[in-house]
């Protein structure tokens, strides 16, 4: 077995950003391996967020917020100069993409392969051969030559995608994990600062996982096992960690 991590958003703005994370890790997974028409459920699922939510502005405001923050923590001693001078560099870099006026993966829509798969992609089992004949085309291509189609279709997005890698990697380095115990399977928790995430890592030897609730200044978290679907009664130890 293996420690599991289970991450809880305490706030609208990271769970946006947790979703835009998970389909990036799709989109570049699928750049490695061939996943055939698999592949455009992550892409198509990124096109609908971007397309119901503009999220430049807020992005752009944490970018500049974390900038002010990295810019005082770089007068302070015994703080590590090279990490904080990497991510001021990669935000600066990250910014400038982001301001331009067109919505990320707008262009897409423009695409008529991709217009034609997204509209069946939506219905089950609407995409045999006598459905979407291009597409059979297209799967037939050598690997390679789609890879390229894919790199061309997902780095649309780069300029939103490459910011929230960023900006999630500095929240969640807000805290290291601590040792904590769940008694009965369950554990709960305040903090006088606003939280934006709860991070438990926990063995999967327990046999259980966990469920993760709460707001900025209180979170609780209930093991459940997972052979009986049912609240644990026995004390788990994990590993806990709440991010700003």
């Amino acid at each position: 077995m293996t420690d599991l991590v289970y991450e809880q958003p305490l706030n609208e703005k990271i769970r946006s950003y947790l979703r835009l994370e998970y389909l990036n890790k799709q989109l570049c997974n699928n750049l490695n391996h061939d996943h055939q028409h698999r592949c455009f459920y992550p892409l198509f699922s990124l096109c609908e967020l971007s397309e119901r939510c503009d999220y430049r502005n807020e992005v752009l405001k944490d970018i500049e917020r974390n900038l002010l923050q990295l810019s005082k923590w770089q007068e302070l001693e015994h703080v590590d100069s090279e990490q904080i001078r990497f991510y001021i560099q990669a935000l600066t870099q990250a910014r400038e993409p982001l301001q331009r006026p067109e919505r990320c993966g707008s262009q897409l829509k423009q695409d008529r392969f991709l217009s034609a798969l997204r509209q069946r992609f939506g219905m089950p089992g609407a995409c045999c051969n006598f459905d979407l004949p291009q597409l059979h085309f297209w799967l037939a291509k050598p690997w390679e030559e789609r890879r390229q189609d894919y790199q061309a279709w997902i780095s649309h997005f780069d300029p939103l995608l490459t910011p929230i890698t960023l900006l999630l990697q500095l929240t969640r380095s807000t805290a290291d994990f601590d040792n904590a115990t769940a008694h009965a399977g369950f554990y709960q928790g305040d903090s006088t600062q606003a939280l934006s995430l709860v991070r438990v890592k926990v063995d999967a030897s327990h046999g259980c996982y966990p469920t993760i609730s709460g707001h900025k200044n209180r979170y609780a978290i209930h093991f459940v096992q997972f052979d009986q679907q049912r609240h644990s009664d026995r004390s788990i130890e994990f590993l806990l960690a709440t991010c700003a």
